[in-house]
């Protein structure tokens, strides 16, 4: 029985089978035939896998770029990244983690059935970690066994639902249509930079990113993944240089026995491929998933939405993700050094470094949003206001897992720091039972306006 209870956990935990699984159930509840199905199911998986091998090629281009900023400006403090901190409380928190992780995506499908809010959360990397925050919350409360993981599966499920509801109207501005959802814990910040991407105009009105045209003699920079890796390269030849000049056993450290111009060459252009594999695993995979999708929407959720990382919105304004990016580090910067100057006055709790794949995944998102909602000026305030709020509710949450001896590190996206600031603050004024009590209340709020709200409207009518 706990082999079997270890393989279904397995599976859960492998986004790209998950996904594969949940497109293999759309197509059945749709009776197409079995090649259709396998078809479907196999592309659904290799199009997560492309989309996965991307982002992991950028990531591995980007941290460097972190590390040699580090070393460069000779700034010490903490470091966010949501897998690092996720494999921290793993240790120590993993059968938690795990059926809250089982249960809340449960939880997401029976609050998407019987509330408005039809959202099913598919990034399940991004509900592993979730889960993980939620059960060190919880243990906090003071919550243990079966209460805690009720508890931490509610919760999981509700921000696995309302997140993407929050974000919707966005992504149908980004996208054109309301055929997708945003499933990824940057949610709030993309929100904000949408709203302020608003007070910039409407887009139909203002210069979008995609507007930008460059002189003839720059025409090959029209090439996404060509001006990708100049800029890039602009930020690493600089970055790189300060910390071989100034640092030089700590550069040499990260960069090995390359050249730094070189390394700095291949660092740039390697960015850029993973970029262009990112773009071509999301469109291999909503050409899947989104028709998959449609029987359980028909049978089992009707009118469900499947909510997906962030790179979904990236073919939609490509310039928009570079801009982001580098105006969301830059905010970053900004923020880091309001915290130093805090810290010097004994005000700040945490001085949050810059992470680099926060700014560019994340930034690069609000990047997208800002500019769907406000041009090209809506695009850099927002990424760069993104920056700047992402990193100051990091510091605030920081706090919360520090308590638990978690040094160091801690997470990144926005969501995640919410919930940690509102439900980790909550257990210094209620008990467990009354936590509880609280996250059952809040999860059943949507059902029963849906319930009512249907009632009254009918009413009317």
């Amino acid at each position: 029985m706990y082999s079997v209870l270890q393989f279904i956990q397995q599976i859960l935990s492998t986004p790209a089978i998950f996904v594969g699984l949940i497109a293999l159930l759309g197509l059945i509840l749709q009776r197409q035939d079995v090649q259709t199905c396998v078809k479907g199911t196999i592309k659904t998986i290799l199009g997560f896998i492309v989309l996965n091998a991307g982002a992991d090629v950028v990531q591995a281009s980007i941290i460097p770029f972190g590390d040699l900023f580090q070393a460069a400006f000779h700034v010490d403090g903490v470091v966010p990244n949501n897998e690092a901190i996720a494999s921290l409380a793993l240790n120590e928190y993993a059968v938690q983690t795990a059926s809250i992780f089982a249960l809340g995506m449960c939880a997401n499908i029976f609050l998407a059935r019987f509330s408005r809010l039809k959202y099913i959360f598919l990034t399940g990397h991004h509900a592993l970690y979730m889960s993980c925050l939620i059960s060190i919350i919880m243990t906090i409360s003071g919550l243990t066994g079966i209460k805690l993981i009720i508890a931490g599966a509610l919760l999981l499920g509700l921000v696995m639902t309302i997140f993407p509801a929050l974000m919707q109207p966005t992504i149908e501005a980004v996208t054109g249509d309301d055929s997708l959802a945003l499933g990824h814990f940057g949610s709030a910040c993309y929100w904000l930079s949408a709203q302020i991407g608003k007070l910039f105009g409407k887009k139909e009105d203002t210069t979008t990113t995609e507007d930008i045209h460059f002189p003839t003699m720059l025409s090959f920079l029209r090439e996404n993944t060509i001006s990708i890796a100049l800029a890039m390269f602009l930020c690493y030849i600089i970055v790189a240089g300060v910390a071989v000049f100034s640092s030089p056993e700590e550069a040499a450290a990260i960069i090995g026995e390359d050249n730094w111009v070189i390394y700095s060459i291949i660092q740039s252009i390697t960015f850029s491929a993973g970029i262009y594999i990112v773009l071509s695993g999301v469109r291999m995979l909503i050409n899947e998933i989104v028709p998959a999708f449609k029987g359980i929407s028909e049978k089992l959720v009707p009118n469900a939405k499947p909510a997906l990382d962030c790179p979904i919105v990236f073919p939609y304004a490509p310039n928009g993700v570079l801009i982001g990016f580098f105006c969301s580090f830059i905010g970053g910067i900004v923020a880091l050094a309001i915290l130093a100057l805090m810290g010097n006055m004994g005000l700040a709790v945490a001085i949050v470094l810059p992470g680099a794949v926060l700014h560019f995944f994340c930034g690069a998102t609000a990047g997208v949003c800002g500019n769907a909602r406000g041009g090209l000026k809506g695009c850099v305030a927002g990424s760069f206001v993104h920056g700047i709020v992402a990193t100051f509710l990091i510091a605030a949450m920081y706090p919360v897992l520090n308590s638990m001896g978690f040094a160091n590190t801690t997470y990144s996206d926005t969501d995640f720091t919410l919930v940690g600031i509102v439900f980790g603050n909550l257990t210094k004024f209620v008990n467990g039972n009354v936590m509880l009590g609280i996250i059952i209340v809040l999860f059943l709020i949507p059902i029963l306006f849906n319930i009512f709200g249907g009632r009254k409207k009918t009413a009317e009518n």
